[in-house]
């Protein structure tokens, strides 16, 4: 398990390195990799472009189905309510996340829309609170703050 969450921090160092937000996401199926990717926001001047939504549309494309049911996500950082929409509506069965997203966390912390009865949504989420998913993001917006200050 913790190899897969292993590259998913690979991708969010990908993302950093291209300036942007360092997530980064992996979906599994039976032990194997369907889908990977890191934030291309920025690179691709696209709102949608978060790791979760291109991972999902890679794992989708790969096994030619837009069900991804019986796979795994691991994301670094809880998704957003848009990603955790996209996570139930492609019947992803269980999510690690690295760590709690405190503004825009779409899995518990400020809204939750994977355990939903309301919306008829429940993807098994399993929180690893992985110091080093807090630590990239922390250099990230600490390196950005001291770029906005010169």
């Amino acid at each position: 398990m913790s190899d897969f969450m292993e590259l998913a921090k690979e991708e969010a160092t990908l993302a950093m390195n291209k300036g942007e937000i360092p997530v980064g996401a992996v979906i599994v199926k039976d032990g194997i990799i369907i889908g990977r990717a890191h934030n291309l926001k920025e690179t691709l001047n696209d709102s949608t472009a978060h790791a979760e939504i291109l991972a999902i549309k890679e794992a989708s494309k790969n096994i030619g189905n837009w069900r991804l049911n019986g796979t795994e996500m691991y994301v670094t950082l809880e998704p957003c309510p848009m990603c955790a929409s996209a996570i139930f509506q492609s019947r992803i069965s269980k999510i690690y996340i690295g760590t709690f997203n405190k503004d825009m966390g779409g899995c518990g912390s400020v809204i939750n829309l994977l355990d939903n009865r309301g919306l008829n949504s429940f993807v098994d989420v399993k929180w690893l609170y992985d110091e080093e998913c807090s630590r990239l993001l922390t250099k990230f917006f600490d390196e950005r703050r001291k770029k906005n200050y010169n």
